[in-house]
Order: structure tokens, then sequence, then C-alpha cells
């Protein structure tokens, strides 16, 4: 009977230390994105911060970028055209690409890449900010570290996730054409037309607001991990680590849900 207790106290317990940081989380969300809506928001010194992590963030990368999407965009469009070839389903092509490439494949590799690179990035800042406590000495200058320093960096992420993936289904759907016009020796006007008739407005409203939310939280959780970093050189590491661990499920938990939403 002890036993069990004492295994009821402990999963209570292991229970309860996830739980209360998720809560904190939320709440944290909560209030920036209510912010968000905030007008004193959007001032001179929020947009040049903003400008600065948008050059970072989708002005940088774009070498890179670019450099992946066309990689991806071949080896996809490759297979994908092989194997319409061989089974005969041609006219499934355009359902294919705008039901796989650009509402799944396009906002996964994007966000990916900008969570390895931004995400990290701006959690060690953050960290790196609190361990020398520069947060501390804008605080007691009354500068709202929500106005100034988050939002500008949350707008950056939702606004880039939504940019770069727009621009990697271009690339991906450019190659498509290439590819199209030598396998099926399809034309600029019937591909483009097999592409829209393809289309659907709720999958496209669907991947807008993803990745909107893919970017909200691959920013914001960096943001509060970095925060919850002490005043020792030594935990920045580990905020950092703890940081893109959550940012991973946070980028599975919402593609399971996205994916939820358009299939029921």
């Amino acid at each position: 009977m002890g036993a069990m207790i004492t295994t009821i106290e402990n999963i209570g317990k292991v229970s309860l230390s996830k739980i209360l940081p998720l809560r904190g989380t939320l709440q944290f969300a909560t209030r920036v994105f209510l912010n968000l809506f905030d007008r004193r928001t959007y001032n001179s010194a929020s947009r040049m911060v903003f400008i600065y992590q948008f050059y970072f963030t989708s002005v940088q990368i774009l070498p890179l970028f670019l450099f992946v999407a066309v990689i991806f965009g071949s080896l996809i469009n490759g297979m994908a055209f092989q194997v319409v070839k061989n089974l005969g389903l041609s006219e499934y092509l355009g359902r294919l690409l705008m039901g796989f490439v650009v509402t799944e494949l396009s906002p996964f590799v994007t966000v990916m890449l900008i969570a390895l690179r931004s995400s990290s990035a701006i959690n060690a800042e953050i960290a790196v900010m609190k361990v020398n406590r520069e947060l501390n000495t804008l605080e007691s200058f009354r500068i709202d570290l929500i106005h100034y320093l988050f939002i500008p960096r949350i707008l950056n992420g939702m606004l880039s996730m939504v940019l770069l993936t727009s621009l990697f289904a271009l690339v991906v759907l450019s190659i498509g054409l290439l590819i199209s016009s030598l396998v099926f020796g399809t034309s600029v006007d019937a591909y483009i037309d097999t592409l829209l008739h393809s289309a659907d407005v709720l999958d496209i409203v669907i991947l807008l607001i993803k990745c909107a939310t893919f970017g909200f939280f691959i920013t914001l959780i960096p943001i509060r991990l970095g925060l919850n970093a002490s005043q020792e050189l030594t935990s920045i590491p580990i905020a950092v680590l703890n940081g893109m661990v959550k940012v991973f499920l946070a980028i599975v938990t919402i593609e399971v849900l996205s994916s939820i939403v358009r299939f029921i």
C-alpha cells in the first residue's frame, strides 16, 4: 500500500513538473499575443529591431534556403512525377503538388531551417542578456521588454515563415514545371491551369495560419526559455538545449493539429 502511494506521489510530481512550465508558457504566450494588438508596441525602436531581425532571418539565409529548396524540389518532383507516370495517374499530379508539396512539405522544411538557425540564436541571445543583467538594465530605464525585445522577434518569425514558405513553394513548383514539360510535355498554361484547379481555398487558409503559428511559437519558446536562464554562464547552453527540444515538440504538435483540421 505504501509503495503504491509513493508511486502515485511520484507520478503527481512528474505531472506537475511538466504542467506548470507549460502553463507558464501559455500565460506568457497570451500576454505577448495581446500585445501584438497594442499600438504602443509599434514605435521607432521596435521597428528598427524588427528590421534587423528580418534581415538576419529572411535575407541572410536566402542563399542556403534557395539551395535547399532546389535540392528538395528536384528530389520530390522527380520522385512524384516518376510515380505518377508509372501508375498512369497524371490527372492527380496537381493535387499531389498542391496538397502535399505546397501545404505540407514547404512549411515543414522552412520551419526546420528557421528553427535551427534563428530559434537557437534568439534563445542564446536572450539567455546571454539575462546572465549579463542587460534585461534588468532595460527594465530600470522603464523599457517594456515585450514591446522592445519580444514582439519584433515574434512578428519577424511569423512574417518570415509566411514569406519563406511561399518562396519555397514557388521554387518547387517552378522545378515541377520544368520536369513536367520534360516528362509529360506539359505547356506552361496547362501546368498553371492544373495547379489552379487543384488549389483548395481552405488548404491555403490553413497553410497561412499554420505558418503564422509556427513563426509565433518558434520565436516565443526560445525567448521564454532564455528568460528562465539563471545568472550563471553555464545556464546558457542548458537554456538553449531545453529551448530547442521544446521548439521541435511544438513543431510536431502544430503539424499534427493542422493535419487533423485538414482531414476531419
